[in-house]
Order: C-alpha cells, then sequence, then structure tokens
C-alpha cells in the first residue's frame, strides 16, 4: 500500500515523503507572495529550514524567517512575530515546526489584521466573531512532528504569563489552507519527542472517542487513529529512520486533531495547568496523566473501552485491556509513570485544581471535573495510584 493521497478533510491536506517540495504550489494556491515562515529556535539549528527557504528562493517567493517561540508560545511571542510581518511586508505565513510553532504561525497570521486584544478571541461562546475575517492572513502548515494536529486546526494555544493559563484562539479562518505533511520532516526527532508527540496524538483520539455526544464520523477517525498509535509509535521511538512509522504517526495526529472537534477532556484540563506552572513538554504530560484520568472517568467508559479493546485487537476485550495497553505502551517508549520525574509537586496543587476545572477541555470529559476530582488526579499521578 503506498503512503500518499489528497484529502480534503479537515481542509486539503499533501501527504506523503518528499512532498515539501510542493510548498511553492502551496503558496500559489494561498495567493503568498511574500511569505513570513514562522518556526521555532529550534528547527533553526537544523538542515531543513536551509532546505525549505532554498526552495523558496529557487521558486522566486524567499521567505524571511521568525522563530521567537518558546515550546509553550506566550503573548509576547505573538506580538514580536505580528511586528515582524508587518515590518517585512509580508502576505502570508509558512508555520514550519512543531505544535508550538504552528500554533503561533496561525495566531500571528490571525492577529495581523486585528484591532482588538489577542484575549478577546478567546474560544468562548461566539468570540470568534468579534474579530475582522478581512485581516487574518492565509496559512500554509507544514508540520515536523506527529503529535498536535495543530496543521489541520482552526486554533492556537497562546500561554496568558500574567495568569499562567494556556488559551485557545479560535476562528474559523486560521484553518490553513494548504497543510503539507511530508513524513521525511519528522526523521531527525529524537526518541523523547517522537514519544511525546506520539502520546499527545494518541491523547486526542482518546479523549475525543471518550467525549459525550454525537459525532460517528469524529469516533470513527479517532479509533483508526489509536490503531495507528499502537502500531506505528513504537516503531517509531525504537527506530527513528523508519519512515512508514513515521508516516502512519503524522497521519495519528492529523486524525487526533480532526477527531476533538468532538471534545477533549481531563487529559488535558490537568496538563493545560501543569505545562504553564512548570513548563513541562505538553504530551508527555498528557502521556503521564492518562492512566490516572482512565481510572477516574472509568464507570462512564466502560462499554466504549469493550469496542475499542476489540477494534486494537487486545487479549482483554474491555476496560482492564485498555489500561493495560497503555501502561505497556508508556513503559516501553520511555513515559515516566508519575510527574515527579518533571520535578512537579503538590506546593500548588490547589491552583491546579481550580484551573483544570475551568479549562476548556474540561467540559467534554465523560465525568464532570470538579475541584476534588482534580484533585483526585493529581495525587494519583504524583503516587502512581492507578
Amino acid at each position: 500500500m503506498t503512503l500518499r493521497a489528497n484529502w480534503n478533510y479537515p481542509t486539503a491536506v499533501r501527504f506523503g515523503a518528499g512532498r515539501v517540495a510542493e510548498l511553492p504550489d502551496a503558496l500559489a494556491i494561498a495567493g503568498i507572495e511574500r511569505p513570513l515562515l514562522v518556526t521555532d529556535p529550534g528547527i533553526t539549528k537544523l538542515p531543513m529550514l536551509d532546505a525549505v527557504l532554498t526552495i523558496l528562493k529557487e521558486a522566486g517567493k524567499p521567505a524571511a524567517v521568525f522563530s521567537d517561540v518558546k515550546p509553550n508560545p506566550i503573548e509576547s511571542n505573538v506580538a514580536a512575530g505580528v511586528a515582524a510581518y508587518k515590518a517585512g511586508g509580508h502576505d502570508g505565513v509558512v508555520a514550519l515546526g512543531g505544535g508550538s510553532a504552528l500554533d503561533a504561525g496561525k495566531v500571528v497570521a490571525f492577529m495581523t489584521g486585528q484591532k482588538r486584544p489577542m484575549w478577546d478571541f478567546e474560544d468562548i461562546g461566539d468570540w470568534w466573531t468579534r474579530a475582522d475575517p478581512a485581516g487574518i492572513a492565509p496559512v500554509i502548515a507544514v508540520p515536523t512532528t506527529a503529535g498536535t494536529g495543530s496543521e489541520v486546526g482552526r486554533a492556537g494555544v497562546i500561554t496568558n504569563e500574567k495568569t499562567h493559563t494556556k488559551k485557545v484562539i479560535f476562528h474559523p479562518k486560521m484553518m490553513p489552507v494548504v497543510t503539507i505533511c511530508d513524513p521525511e520532516l519528522t526523521l531527525g526527532l529524537p526518541p523523547f519527542l517522537t514519544a511525546g508527540t506520539g502520546m499527545d496524538a494518541l491523547a486526542h483520539c482518546f479523549e475525543a472517542y471518550c467525549a459525550p455526544g454525537y459525532h460517528p464520523m469524529a469516533e470513527g477517525i479517532a479509533v483508526e487513529g489509536m490503531r495507528l498509535v499502537k502500531d506505528f509509535l513504537p516503531r517509531a521511538v525504537r527506530d527513528g529512520s523508519d519512515i512508514e512509522a513515521r508516516a502512519h504517526m503524522m497521519s495519528a495526529a492529523a486524525m487526533g486533531a480532526t477527531a476533538f472537534q468532538k471534545g477533549l477532556g481531563a487529559i488535558h484540563a490537568m496538563s493545560h495547568p501543569v505545562g504553564a506552572l512548570y513548563d513541562t513538554h505538553h504530551g508527555m504530560t498528557n502521556a503521564v496523566f492518562m492512566p490516572y484520568v482512565m481510572a477516574f472517568n472509568r464507570k462512564a467508559i466502560s462499554d466504549k473501552m469493550e469496542r475499542l479493546a476489540a477494534w486494537l485487537g487486545l487479549k482483554k476485550r474491555n476496560y482492564k485491556g485498555v489500561l493495560h495497553w497503555v501502561l505497556e505502551l508508556r513503559e516501553e517508549i520511555g513515559v515516566p509513570h508519575t510527574l515527579e520525574a518533571f520535578k512537579v509537586d503538590d506546593g500548588r496543587l490547589d491552583q491546579i485544581a481550580r484551573m483544570a476545572v475551568v479549562d476548556p477541555t474540561a467540559g467534554g470529559n465523560p465525568v464532570k471535573l470538579t475541584k476534588g476530582g482534580a484533585k483526585k488526579i493529581f495525587r494519583h499521578a504524583l503516587e502512581g495510584k492507578v
């Protein structure tokens, strides 16, 4: 089976090894002549950036580079990106990198023509209607990790440093015009980041599947995304040059972000405040919280776990079978069992619980997340009690 296709759900996706060479054509479709390439400091040290810049230069569309983006992007990163965009007379953004670069690139493009503060466009109710759609610059997304799926999303997660909270900035026109998923760009990703981003993709699929509500398309995408993670994440971690495993994980990442339009849950609601307060890797933090949130939700998700276990081909086709698979997967790819590995303690327990219950992802949890429930999950994640 050839791992090459053209997709239009949710946006136009050009998938396959070597397809980053089609970036100039994607820019033409988006009407971009003077792109600002938004990435992160790590990418600037890699040969892939020079390769991408050469592709653009030879096509007559040279790009300026903006890389002042933190692993958890903050408001000042966006402001600096908008300033660079305006100073360079750019007419569109190429977002190249992992979730942080993709989120920052999309929000920079969004804010280039807005007159209101960024926080006025948080994903609350219909706040997105406050934006001037004519002031949103087009984006081409080129992911270099297989995790967040931000390349097929209509939002960006930005940390508010004043409140130490992660905020989701949303608008339908933030969806990239074209996404280029080239698994060759992920070949240099080290095992830790391969594992962390892969578990982020799993968390997206898992929580979307478990979220209440009726969305069979999202559920169908989510369960196949989890199967791809099961079959190919260990391979990608074990052998970073395994292009087949890398390709399937890139698919799983996009599938997770497509599926979670149905909802997320307490894995993310707990992970977001911990990441904002302790600056932990988002995917790895999700991975640590996953079994403890599963235990918290057990009664509400048992029936779904039976169906999922059957789809995944697990020996035990029930909740315990799925839980054991998650625990074994985490151990195999090097995910810590507790938060202690991230130097997280209970000194901010009350603050984390308060932040978790108001996180925008908390509403999708199958069991209502209360402060008491959040504290219980957090303590178990510290103690390793599943």
